[in-house]
């Protein structure tokens, strides 16, 4: 099963908050047998641990490094989530 990882800069609230949409995302988008969502820090996140990164706009330079990388301009926006999202797996 492949990941999309949500990255915060504790990887406590923010990226849980996000991975819960990216679940909900992909239930919605008929992939959730494909992908699942999980969350980390920053400072924890490899390039190894997910196939997507999501991330907030406020932490995209720092997160740069992160392949395949989703950047948000508001992590409450379910909408622009599940765009970045199809455009990343090509739906």
């Amino acid at each position: 099963m492949k990941k999309i990882m949500a990255v915060c800069g504790s990887g406590l609230g923010s990226s849980f908050m996000v991975e819960m949409n990216i679940t909900e995302v992909l239930k919605e988008l008929g992939v959730s047998d494909q992908y699942e969502g999980c969350h980390t820090s920053l400072a924890d996140a490899t390039s190894g641990d997910a196939d997507i990164f999501v991330t907030g706009l406020d932490l995209a330079d720092s997160a740069s490094h992160l392949p395949n990388l989703i950047v948000l301009n508001s992590l409450l926006d379910k909408e622009e989530l599940k765009e970045k999202i199809k455009e990343k797996i090509n739906l």
